[in-house]
């Protein structure tokens, strides 16, 4: 025998609570299944419930859509920081720049390894330090390196500093949604199991098959258990079976007849 399932995401909480609330727009007071009392918090609760979903499903989608631009410029930024110092290196090996050059950038004068760029807070990190010690170097009379120059990574790093704001701020409101929704669970799952509860018992008297059916027009959910599937599975191949065979048998008797009529037929000629 079937069992009830109760949702058990979101948008299976909305569809219960909708298909509830819509049945009791199509019946009268009198025959619907469940109480008005249940029926008022139901439809007060439903526009909450949904527009925090869809509020949620809005604040994903930014976040999603801005995401690509964000890696955009997340790779651009780390390949300039990463030029820079690689040119530094360059320019030190070339006698162009004194090895003491690497210390206003943050880096230990011997030190030819580039700086680990994985994070973003590497990024922030080693971007700044490419800002501020570029200018405390030049203002020693340093020698400018180029391409690229400080202040081309200025550039570039500070579209990625920008959009690394504006993408924590859509990671916090998509959370904070997502948050909203997880604090209403509890309260749609109350409802629902209350609709359902009220429904299976007004539908008490009619037999097991009969009251799934009216039930089922509220939203409940039956399921059967992996053991139950597989007799109904076999069963109906067995069906499958035994109707072919009837078709089978009846095709037998139907060609017999049919011979026998041609053989009468030929007889009295």
């Amino acid at each position: 025998m079937p069992y009830r399932r109760l949702p058990n995401t979101d948008a299976a909480r909305l569809k219960a609570l909708k298909q509830a609330s819509a049945v009791s727009m199509k019946v009268s007071p009198y025959d619907l299944a469940f109480t008005q009392q249940t029926l008022l918090r139901a439809k007060s609760f439903l526009p909450l419930f949904e527009q925090s979903i869809l509020r949620h499903k809005e604040a994903y989608k930014n976040q999603v859509d801005k995401s690509k631009t964000y890696g955009d410029l997340t790779k651009k930024a780390r390949l300039y920081i990463s030029h820079f110092f690689q040119v530094m290196n360059m320019m030190i090996m070339r006698n162009e720049l004194p090895k003491t050059a690497r210390q206003f950038y943050g880096i230990q004068i011997n030190s030819k390894n580039i700086p680990n760029l994985t994070t973003e807070g590497d990024l922030i990190e080693w971007g700044t330090k490419i800002i501020e010690g570029d200018q405390l170097h030049r203002r020693e009379g340093g020698k400018m390196i180029t391409n690229p120059t400080a202040a081309m990574v200025r550039v570039y790093y500070e579209q990625f500093s920008q959009a690394h704001v504006y993408q924590k701020d859509l990671q916090k409101i998509n959370m904070q949604t997502l948050s909203n929704i997880a604090n209403m669970r509890d309260k749609a799952d109350e409802i629902i199991l209350l609709i359902w509860n009220e429904v299976e018992s007004h539908f008490e008297p009619l037999g097991d098959e009969e009251k799934r059916e009216a039930s089922m027009e509220y939203g409940l959910k039956y399921v059967y258990r992996p053991s139950e599937k597989k007799k109904i599975a076999i069963k109906k191949l067995n069906d499958t079976r035994l109707e072919r065979l009837n078709e089978a048998r009846a095709k037998i008797q139907e060609d017999e007849k049919a011979a026998k009529d041609q053989l009468q037929l030929f007889s009295n000629n």
